[in-house]
């Protein structure tokens, strides 16, 4: 890497793990970022997934400094979705890396309009009426994102939100801190599987991961304060424009 990809590296790190904190989509930055400088798209999903590691490990740690993080209670929904990261993972291992990228370009355009609409307005309006009875139903649920999140981090966040509010009946605060320990957890197993089948390239996952760990400490100071509005004008400007980059490469 030159030293103009480092300091653009940990300055994205920063923002993505600002966003990740903050609400969520800091992947859709980095991993297509990952691509262009010459990692192939499996790499790149793979890698990044060292600096959600250690910018999870950073947020987890200040919600829980904070006290809306309580380890014993907020653990339940762990196993559904450690035991779906696994088969995730394995997916990514396998996938061809031309069909994946356009993947990734498709998952960011369903992701352009998830922001479009102000996906946390509607979870706000209707998180009083969609609590989720069945325990059973809510475990299902939960498999089928962890199968998302070990397959690929882009969007992660937004799933996990809108399950743990309208699903699970938390706050989006709360909601926030859980989703982080969630993703802290099953990251640890993907980055395990990635890491076996030799898909990343430590150096420039802990260069990013600089960038994420600083943007997560700020994260978790500025999200109780902030909602999600002010980021989610930048993120549909750039998910235009690196899926459609994604698209015709």
């Amino acid at each position: 890497m030159t030293i103009i990809e480092i300091i653009v590296t940990i300055l994205l790190g920063t923002a993505a793990g600002f966003i990740n904190t903050f609400a969520g989509g800091g992947s859709m930055l980095v991993v297509p970022f990952l691509i262009f400088i010459g990692l192939p798209a499996n790499v790149a999903n793979a890698t990044n997934r060292i600096a959600i590691l250690l910018q999870n490990v950073v947020s987890v740690n200040g919600f829980k400094q904070k006290k809306i993080l309580d380890f014993k209670t907020d653990s339940k929904l762990l196993l559904p979705v450690a035991l779906g990261s696994i088969a995730g993972a394995f997916i990514a291992v396998d996938i061809n890396e031309e069909i994946f990228k356009k993947v990734i370009a498709g998952l960011l355009i369903i992701m352009f309009f998830m922001l479009l609409l102000n996906p946390d307005a509607w979870v706000k309006a209707n998180a009083d009426k969609a609590k989720m009875k069945s325990p059973w139903l809510r475990n299902v649920i939960f498999f089928f994102l962890g199968i998302y999140g070990g397959f690929i981090q882009i969007g992660i966040g937004f799933f996990l939100l809108a399950g743990l509010v309208l699903g699970c009946g938390y706050d989006l605060l709360k909601a926030n801190a859980i989703k982080l320990f969630i993703v802290l957890f099953y990251t640890i197993i993907a980055l395990a599987i990635f890491i076996w089948n030799g898909l990343v390239d430590f150096k420039i996952g802990l260069i990013l991961a600089c960038g994420n760990m600083l943007g997560a400490w700020l994260g978790v100071r500025f999200s109780i304060k902030w909602g999600a509005k002010y980021i989610r004008y930048l993120l549909l400007v750039v998910l235009v424009i690196v899926a459609v980059r994604l698209f015709f490469s």
